[in-house]
């Protein structure tokens, strides 16, 4: 069940449809007519009124059911910070909300090498390797898949607190462009920064 009582008027049903141009979701009903209707005002009429109407139903159904998935929740993103003990923050955006969340769910159960691995993936959206050092009580992200700092890091190390045994340091390792690896003239490096050229993979 999607609502409790009372929820209606912070959980707005469908707010995403309200917002949506009806013309964008309009469906042509005429088109499913025989031909003799076609001129006929008052059957236009009437398949152009229940056109928009059988749009907004379709569209909000499909609304509906995007709010079953994180990956697709964007008003449902309530619902499920509330399901995983997650303090919701509307500033965030509808992607880091998400992340958020599926990080949550990869962090469930005993913290393990691979559970920090994935949690860490989640965030940075690219491969990513743990190094442990056991007798240093202590160990290392390394980000292997993408190139600088990932956008999220504040979002990261708070999912990491929260999963992480306490005995437990960490910091983390990024990858970085090195000149060997770029390909371009001395006139397209003049164009970027120095730190679009650390991040650079080539174009």
């Amino acid at each position: 069940m999607l609502y409790g009582q009372g929820d209606y008027g912070t959980y707005s049903f469908g707010s995403d449809a309200e917002q949506a141009d009806s013309k964008e979701y309009f469906i042509d009903l005429m088109s499913y007519l025989p031909d003799y209707y076609q001129n006929v005002k008052e059957m236009r009429e009437l398949q152009t009124a229940l056109g928009y109407e059988v749009g907004k139903l379709r569209y909000s159904l499909q609304d509906l059911l995007d709010q079953c998935f994180i990956s697709s929740a964007t008003w449902g993103l309530d619902r499920w910070e509330n399901l995983y003990g997650i303090q919701t923050d509307r500033s965030k955006t509808y992607e880091r909300r998400r992340e958020i969340l599926k990080a949550k769910l990869r962090g469930s159960g005993t913290t393990t090498k691979e559970m920090i691995k994935n949690v860490a993936e989640a965030f940075s959206g690219g491969e990513v390797d743990v190094i442990e050092y056991p007798e240093e009580y202590r160990f290392v992200v390394q980000f292997i898949g993408i190139r600088g700092i990932p956008q999220n890091m504040a979002g990261l190390i708070d999912a990491l607190e929260q999963i992480k045994p306490a005995h437990l340091a960490y910091s983390f390792k990024y990858t970085y462009t090195v000149w060997q690896q770029i390909y371009i003239t001395w006139e397209q490096a003049k164009q970027k920064t120095w730190g679009e050229l650390r991040i650079y993979e080539g174009e």
